[in-house]
């Protein structure tokens, strides 16, 4: 396991480095900069003044340097200083990437409180009027859009009922998360309930299944120490591919809720071309990316000893 370990942190080393040399280069041959951003659509900003900001932010020193400058700062765990708020990028992430996995954590934990048990139920009576009504409403949750979904959400849990909060992130309590969380977690539960009916299917028919129906093993005690084990090692496959991606997938639900969160801060960062933060930002989504891989990799291992990786 240790071995598994050192060779996904060698490939996450890998992974951020071109990513974070991607992300540089990439605003580096776009059009604009900081101080364009800042001008807009005046027309009487004085060109000295302009220029000095240039000046002071580095952003005219030459592409070699200003990367140097950049990787040199990363190695010592300096994200760099915001153009837009002049504070250190890294301070500006730490709430933020709290309130993202609060909201990622909360989705996640819907998603699987509901999506499990339905592709579960849908998959022991496989066409009856369950699994049809299961698989439509799976569908349904694939088919809308989340910003519409919140929309709708907003308007009669928030404006016709006003049981919750329409949006804001409030002292950080309950209320407040629960619209946002069910408008980000509706997709995957959707995923996550098709996965786990396809998977329960698979191993229903395996020959160790009807192995255990002939020697006389209990139905619950088939399910509990057969079916669930081996068709959770592919729905696991699912879980961590949507909570690793819901870091990053939460912008446009953190907007449109006015969550205070890492994917908040990436549309307003890129808006502003504010290029440390926005480095800063995409650099912790790809790491909490590759953190719930490696998480997975190892869940694997603990679930089904058979699987090895070389």
């Amino acid at each position: 396991m240790l071995m598994v370990i050192a060779r996904r942190l060698m490939q996450a080393l890998l992974t951020v480095a071109v990513v974070v040399t991607l992300v540089f280069l990439l605003f580096s041959v776009i059009p604009g900069s900081f101080v364009t951003s800042l001008v807009g659509e005046k027309r009487d900003i004085d060109p000295k003044v302009m220029a000095r900001i240039e000046e002071q932010l580095h952003l005219n020193d030459p592409l070699p340097e200003r990367f140097g400058r950049y990787v040199a700062d990363l190695a010592r765990g300096d994200l760099g200083t915001s153009f837009s708020t002049r504070r250190p990028v890294i301070d500006m992430l730490e709430s933020r990437i709290v309130a993202s996995f609060r909201l990622a954590s909360a989705a996640i934990l819907f998603a699987v409180a509901v999506g499990l048990p339905l592709g579960f139920i849908a998959a022991s009576r496989p066409g009856s009027w369950i699994d049809m009504a299961a698989m439509m409403g799976a569908v349904s949750g694939l088919s809308v859009p989340g910003f519409w979904f919140g929309l709708l959400a907003m308007y009669f849990f928030s404006l016709q009922l006003g049981w919750l909060p329409t949006f804001g992130y409030g002292q950080g309590g309950l209320r407040h998360l629960v619209l946002p969380a069910l408008t980000l977690g509706i997709g995957p539960m959707a995923l996550l309930a098709r996965t786990t009916r396809a998977a329960v299917l698979e191993v229903r028919g395996a020959d160790f299944i009807r192995t255990a129906r002939s020697k006389g093993m209990s139905e619950p005690r088939i399910v509990t120490r057969h079916l669930a084990r081996n068709a959770f090692v592919l729905v696991l496959t699912t879980i961590g591919l949507q909570f690793g991606s819901m870091l990053g997938g939460s912008v446009v639900i953190e907007s449109l809720f006015a969550w205070p969160g890492v994917g908040s801060l990436l549309i307003q960062s890129v808006s502003l071309r504010d290029i440390p933060a926005v480095q800063g930002c995409i650099l912790v989504i790809v790491l909490f990316f590759l953190l719930i891989n490696t998480l997975v990799d190892i869940a694997y291992m603990l679930i089904d000893p058979r699987i090895r990786y070389r």
